[in-house]
């Protein structure tokens, strides 16, 4: 169950949302996405169960991939079901893309995928159906992030091995030019 103050903070979100709206879950290690459909209720593509009802706690890595990658699903859920613990915020802002269309519009290409589809944490999740939704490009803010840093850290380690490299290479030609000369 959620602190009142995260039940009072998502309560005050839930009133701002419009249809079509995207909603951010911020969870520990990542952030879950959905659709505002109205009415208390959003769109959202989860792993089997996502957490909800299996006794798994919201912030588990499992919520994030399902229990298996090929069971996932675009259900519609109530709000405060999906947040559980976790703040709720409106993700509308993305100044690259431009909305689709109307929140109706938005809402009508959710509820056209709801079902079984496949999953995929760096090609098809959660984010990815949710900026699809209401830009019509599937994207993950996230996965970008995660994939730079991946980059980052790779490259790092390679501009240190080569240096590394170059420095005991030089360290061993300095060893031999002084043996020479003595």
């Amino acid at each position: 169950m959620a602190s009142l103050s995260t039940r009072r903070h998502n309560e005050r979100v839930l009133l701002e949302l419009e249809p079509g709206d995207i909603i951010k879950f911020g969870r520990k290690v990542y952030s879950h996405y959905a659709v505002y459909a109205g009415h208390g209720r959003v769109i959202h593509l989860c792993g089997e169960n996502d957490g909800i009802g299996d006794g798994l706690q919201s912030d588990s890595m499992f919520s994030v991939c399902g229990k298996e990658f090929n069971k996932a699903w675009i259900r519609e859920d109530d709000f405060f079901e999906v947040a559980k613990k976790s703040k709720a915020k409106k993700n509308n802002k993305d100044h690259k893309y431009t909305p689709i269309g109307s929140g109706n519009e938005v809402l009508h290409r959710a509820r056209q995928r709801l079902g079984r589809i496949g999953y995929n944490v760096l090609t098809r999740n959660c984010e990815h159906f949710a900026f699809w939704c209401r830009y019509g490009v599937q994207r993950s803010r996230q996965v970008d992030r995660f994939l730079w840093a991946i980059a980052g850290a790779v490259g790092f380690g390679v501009v240190t091995l080569v240096g590394a490299f170059f420095g005991l290479r030089n360290v061993k030609r300095r060893n031999a030019l002084r043996n020479a000369n003595n």
